[in-house]
């Protein structure tokens, strides 16, 4: 038998608004947000640190045992900035958040990010490197680029999947 409810992949450049979108998404629909960076960190799911672009190398074969068979249940929100290692069979919708780069830059900035971190992170987002990876990786339908600059985009981004997940079917 199928899932009852939809998955969902939030994903983007880092500082695009995935954490935030999928935290308001899960208030507004009690689905579960699962947060993949601190999944990584609080379940040991990597391979150690990487000095250079400073955060853990993440292990995917161990993130994706870790999910099996919470995907298979339904009403995931899951929030990560890469997208092409996951089954994609998990996911009914994938949504690329995209922010202005200059809205991105002050956003990294205040982050702390610096020099080729932010300038790689920049970049990523000029060149749309997550919308062509989740291009690659699932069906178009499922694809989503959503505007996440502000308040009100978010606030629109939330309820444009809110009712999305309402009108939802399962396929037999």
């Amino acid at each position: 038998m199928g899932r009852m409810k939809p998955n969902i992949l939030v994903t983007g450049t880092p500082g695009t608004g995935k954490t935030t979108t999928s935290s308001l998404l899960s208030d507004a629909t009690g689905f579960r947000h699962i947060n993949i960076g601190d999944l990584v960190k609080e379940n040991n799911l990597h391979d150690g640190w990487d000095d250079e672009l400073e955060c853990h190398i993440i292990n995917e074969d161990l993130v994706c045992d870790e999910l099996e068979d919470i995907m298979e249940q339904g009403g995931n929100i899951v929030d990560y900035h890469g997208c092409d290692f996951f089954p994609e069979r998990w996911f009914d919708k994938v949504v690329v958040l995209q922010t202005d780069n200059s809205v991105l830059y002050d956003r990294l900035s205040s982050r702390g990010y610096m020099g080729s971190k932010l300038t790689n992170n920049i970049e990523c987002e000029i060149f749309q490197v997550l919308l062509e990876e989740a291009r690659s990786s699932y069906t178009e339908d499922i694809v989503v680029p959503l505007v996440s600059n502000c308040v009100d985009d978010i606030s629109k981004n939330v309820t444009t999947l809110s009712d999305w997940i309402r009108s939802w079917h399962p396929t037999s």
